[in-house]
């Protein structure tokens, strides 16, 4: 099975940073991809941004231009910089591992971490 475990979160004034660290372990083999969603109070939770094994990334319309997803396989870690944080984004923010093996596809969630963004 895979583990995967976000850091990151806190508080932080609009127009400021943060950047989430998502640690896997486990089975790190057959990945497709990995990525960000969010969830806030009363919301339904969506794609925040994603990489796909070969290293394509995708944003939400919402975020392009503040965030960026990047990897390092050596260090099974996938990290979301977030920049120009806007009250909009405070949500509980979940790191996902999607995995495909022999046509199974299954996915993988960590506990979540709060960002909270003040006006």
């Amino acid at each position: 099975q895979v583990q995967l475990v976000e850091s990151g979160g806190g508080l932080v004034q609009a127009g400021g940073s943060l950047r989430l660290s998502c640690a896997a372990s486990g089975s790190i083999v057959s990945v497709n991809a990995m990525g960000w969603y969010r969830q806030a109070p009363g919301k339904q939770r969506e794609l925040v941004a994603v990489i796909t094994r070969g290293g394509s990334t995708n944003y939400a319309d919402s975020v392009k231009g503040r965030f960026t997803i990047s990897r390092d396989n050596a260090k099974n870690t996938v990290y979301l910089q977030m920049n120009s944080l806007k009250p909009e984004d405070t949500a509980v923010y979940y790191c996902n591992l999607d995995r495909v093996v022999s046509a199974a596809r299954t996915r993988y969630w960590g506990q979540g971490t709060q960002v909270t963004v003040s006006s």
